[in-house]
């Protein structure tokens, strides 16, 4: 099994290295999106210092729905999705290495907009240990929660407006534990940040459970 989402992953990353939509079009949206909002609250500094989290973790929100719904499109567009379901593939290969995939390419955009947040609205790491392990559990749930959602909608005409919809009520807690944590992270914020971090840990594990386990349905359904 672990091969099989070995090679999922790599089928989906091997396609994006190509195709450079991640790094070429995904990571510049994002990456104007953060310093939109750096001009527009350069006024107020503290302001900006104080949401520099939360504004991350928005922007990182625009750019991983996008990623999600470039990953199944590449399943639908030439009916790849009705390959996977008569081959000899386990469901479960195809949710995890889908969700690997989608990880890799998320937590790259996240390495990307870090040093743009540190330069231009001024906030110094005050917790790399902190900071870290929230940016890998944020990952880990937005992941999850976009392929289970994502397979949700591929089948759909209207895909591309109903994913944001359907992915961003379930990712709330994950920006809000996301937001909470990297302002601790950040010294902007004296909060339990480890407690945001362990609740999103959480929110991922039990979307991992609910995906393996309706996977499979989702999949025929879709």
């Amino acid at each position: 099994m672990l091969a099989e989402v070995l090679l999922l992953a790599r089928k989906d990353l091997q396609i994006e290295w190509r195709a450079k939509v991640a790094l070429g079009q995904v990571a510049p949206l994002t990456l104007l999106i953060v310093v939109i909002f750096a001009f527009a609250l350069d006024a107020n500094a503290p302001l900006l210092e104080l949401g520099a989290g939360g504004l991350y973790w928005v922007a990182i929100l625009y750019g991983g729905t996008l990623l999600t719904q470039r990953s199944f499109e590449l399943e639908t567009e030439d009916g790849n999705i009705d390959g996977f379901r008569m081959s000899p593939m386990k469901v479960h290969s195809l949710f995890l290495g889908k969700a690997l995939a989608l990880f890799v390419q998320i937590g790259l955009l996240e390495i990307v907009l870090g040093p743009v947040i540190l330069l231009f609205y001024d906030v110094q790491v005050a917790n790399w240990a902190l900071l870290v392990t929230a940016g890998v559990a944020g990952t880990m749930a937005f992941s999850v929660c976009g392929v289970l959602w994502g397979v949700m909608a591929a089948g759909l005409r209207v895909r591309a407006t109903l994913l944001p919809l359907l992915l961003v009520p379930v990712l709330a807690p994950v920006l809000l534990a996301g937001s909470r944590a990297f302002e601790t992270a950040l010294g902007v914020r004296a909060d339990a940040g480890w407690s945001w971090t362990s609740l999103m840990f959480v929110i991922a594990a039990v979307h991992t459970v609910v995906g393996l386990g309706t996977f499979g349905f989702l999949l025929e359904e879709s």
